[in-house]
């Protein structure tokens, strides 16, 4: 017989607050000394091959608020797709490690990712996937870490292939998973949380 268990109350969940930055990220909060400099600053190093290319942009709430304290982690393949551990394909540029650790400006809310385009990557089924890197963020107001993707507007026929992309019934929500190729190797996106132009959220 199954033991009830109906009189154990729920532990009521909470937003990790400012620790998460004197944790993750104490220099760009303005404490030295922990770390040489913080884990996970570029997902690259100067010698790492391929097409440079710098992304901003802002997280925003249902409000149209920016959120200033947001900070998002990301994972991508090198320039010739592949990932930095256990790439059957073969070895990975190294001078990808693949994972950055990415805080907004605290004034601004603008964050910055210094990087270079990534490959594509095989699906399961071998077709492949247009050029992007993975996204987890938190931030105020998010209990749970939310799991999206970069995509690059310039990438239109990888895009149009994508397995991934292809999932996503509302075509016009494609859209939110774009950033805009401003010229010479910058791009811009904005994470929206909630409402109008909402950012396409994976369940992961």
């Amino acid at each position: 017989m199954m033991q009830r268990l109906d009189y154990l109350k729920e532990t009521p969940s909470q937003t990790a607050g400012p620790y998460v930055h004197i944790g993750l990220v104490p220099n760009a909060l303005g404490i030295p000394g922990i770390y040489p400099e913080d884990l996970g600053r570029a997902p690259v190093t100067d010698a790492a091959k391929g097409q440079r290319i710098s992304i901003t942009g802002r997280v925003i709430d249902g409000a149209g608020m920016v959120l200033r304290d947001a900070l998002f982690e990301t994972w991508q393949a090198d320039a010739a797709g592949i990932y930095p551990v256990n790439d059957p394909r073969g070895p990975a540029d190294p001078g990808v490690t693949g994972w950055a650790r990415v805080a907004a400006d605290f004034d601004t809310g603008i964050w910055r990712i210094d990087t270079v385009k990534p490959g594509r990557v095989p699906y399961p089924d071998g077709r492949l996937m247009a050029p992007h890197i993975a996204v987890w963020l938190v931030a105020r107001g998010v209990n749970l870490g939310l799991q999206t993707r970069i995509y690059f507007d310039d990438e239109a026929d990888a895009n149009e292939a994508c397995p991934v992309l292809g999932r996503i019934e509302h075509r016009e929500r494609v859209a939110t998973l774009l950033a805009r190729h401003q010229g010479n190797g910058q791009y811009q996106i904005d994470f929206r949380l909630q409402g109008e132009g909402e950012t396409v959220f994976f369940d992961m």
